[in-house]
């Protein structure tokens, strides 16, 4: 992936062109506006991907021709790990464009347009109202086996959480769910103050894929793996299968998915809360 990158970087072009969007405006998103999704297939119209440096920010270029936003808005982004990343997306296409499997390309579009016309605090207040749902907090009393597995799978990880962030947040067997404090609220609020509009778009996708802000948070600090967040966000699916099996292609396709969307969140996430430049003569090799 690297050496492609390193080919990114050498093939810069100086005098791109407009290029058409790419991404198309998908369900409502949680602010009740209109999220952008990944439009399905398209066959691919351009021969080489390159970056290159703008006033504000790193671009992205097929051929001679600057990729734009759904609002026409020029396709810029804040890091130049980012440009290589989403540059890479796009080089990665084969004869047909697949723009489903494209997700950092897709959340530098919902960050550049904000079709939800969010601003930072309403971002930060719908990450923090997953607390209220949090699939990690909503326990069975039976079957007795599926308690177990959540208990001794699902405490580790809160427990994590409690004494990470000096918060209370427990679980409930009651259709009403856990009562969170007011001042853990608080204090998830103050943490996720410290990432910017653009991290905070990936943060919110990361939860809404894992359906928990508690298993999002272990992923983003590092603490859990992807692998691990994916199977904790669905143990209960996973006793399921254990027990009475699995349709044949289905499981292991929306797993792979699962892990894909999770992934790049992340990744999307620390290269958008990373403000150094990529060191050329690190890629060179």
């Amino acid at each position: 992936m690297w050496r492609g990158c390193c080919r990114l970087l050498r093939g810069r072009s100086p005098l791109p062109r407009p290029l058409p969007t790419a991404v198309g405006s998908g369900p409502l998103g949680p602010g009740g506006g209109r999220a952008y999704a990944p439009l399905g297939e398209r066959k691919r119209f351009y021969q080489n991907v390159s970056i290159s440096q703008g006033e504000g920010g790193f671009e992205i270029n097929l051929d001679h021709r600057k990729l734009k936003t759904p609002q026409a808005k020029l396709f810029t982004v804040p890091s130049e790990a980012l440009a290589i990343a989403v540059a890479t997306e796009w080089d990665s296409q084969k004869d047909t464009i697949k723009f489903y499997t494209m997700h950092l390309t897709t959340l530098c579009n919902t960050a550049l347009d904000n079709p939800t016309q969010r601003n930072k605090m309403q971002l930060i207040r719908a990450a923090v109202k997953f607390l209220e749902t949090d699939t990690v907090c909503y326990r069975v009393e039976e079957p007795a086996a599926l308690a177990e597995l959540q208990k001794n799978e699902w405490d580790p990880i809160v427990t994590w959480a409690e004494k990470r962030y000096n918060v209370s947040i427990g679980s409930s067997t009651s259709i009403l769910g856990p009562n969170i404090p007011a001042s853990t609220k608080e204090t998830f609020v103050s943490h996720l103050a410290s990432y910017n509009m653009w991290a905070l778009q990936g943060i919110e996708y990361v939860i809404t894929q894992l359906k928990s802000l508690i298993l999002s948070m272990g992923l983003i600090d590092r603490h859990i793996t992807v692998e691990k967040a994916v199977l904790l966000s669905r143990l209960e699916e996973e006793y399921q299968i254990q027990r009475w099996g699995s349709v044949e292609w289905a499981h292991d396709y929306d797993l792979c998915e699962l892990r894909a969307r999770a992934a790049a969140g992340t990744l999307f996430v620390h290269l958008c809360s990373e403000s150094s430049t990529v060191k050329h003569k690190l890629l060179q090799d």
